[in-house]
């Protein structure tokens, strides 16, 4: 459960970094956050890993769920385009990931 808490943390850090790089358009002081943003993330993903979650499944969840949030969020935050087929993408993105997670397991 522990990776689990970790995965989640480190995907809510690349999320609000990412957000922030869009806002740093606007102001340079976002870049901050950017960078704490960012470091958390891989920190948090190298603790995962550690805790024994597969590469390859730690990695696809969590750029899957990064792109997802981060398209839905900036719609509403920044007015962002959020199509119909960007949303359809979203989704065979999330079953590429559930298929590797299917096959793959994570002991």
């Amino acid at each position: 459960m522990k990776r689990w808490a970790l995965l989640g943390s480190a995907i809510v850090m690349e999320v609000i970094a990412t957000l922030s790089l869009r806002a740093s358009q606007d102001s340079w002081l976002w870049l901050i956050t950017v960078v704490l943003g960012y470091l958390s993330a891989f920190v948090l993903l190298a603790l995962t890993l550690r805790e024994g979650m597969p590469v390859g499944v730690a990695y696809g969840i969590w750029a899957a769920c990064g792109i997802a949030a981060v398209a839905i969020l900036a719609k509403f935050i920044f007015n962002d385009a959020l199509t119909w087929m960007m949303g359809a993408g979203i989704a065979l993105i999330i079953g590429g990931v559930l298929i590797i997670e299917f096959a793959g397991g994570t002991h």
